[in-house]
């Protein structure tokens, strides 16, 4: 059974920077392609980054330059690290694994002065 656990979330001023980790067990996310999504209230969920098992990523063009995704398959966990905060980054953030498909529970990351 695939878990995923989130944190790292959390109230940061514009700007700042935060870094999300999500922690795997029952999967091997090294031979895994994972992902980070978001939720922003009265939207929908939207991709922000993923790697994939050879290790090259891509990101969402709204986030692109700012955030790196990156993982440590020792500790099989992946992280999000963002940079350069803005308010619009505003949301939940989900950890997926895509085989099989999987979810966190999400952490909350809220921008703002």
């Amino acid at each position: 059974q695939v878990r995923l656990v989130e944190s790292g979330g959390g109230l940061v001023q514009p700007g700042g920077s935060l870094r999300l980790s999500c922690a795997a067990s029952g999967i091997i996310i090294g031979a895994n392609a994972m992902a980070w999504y978001r939720q922003a209230p009265g939207k929908q969920r939207e991709f922000v980054a993923t790697i994939y098992s050879i290790g090259t990523s891509n990101y969402a063009d709204s986030v692109k330059g700012r955030f790196t995704i990156s993982r440590d398959n020792a500790k099989n966990t992946v992280y999000l690290q963002m940079d350069s905060l803005k308010p619009e980054d505003t949301a939940a953030y989900y950890c997926q694994s895509y085989r099989p498909l999987a979810w966190g529970q999400g952490t909350q990351v809220t921008v703002s002065s």
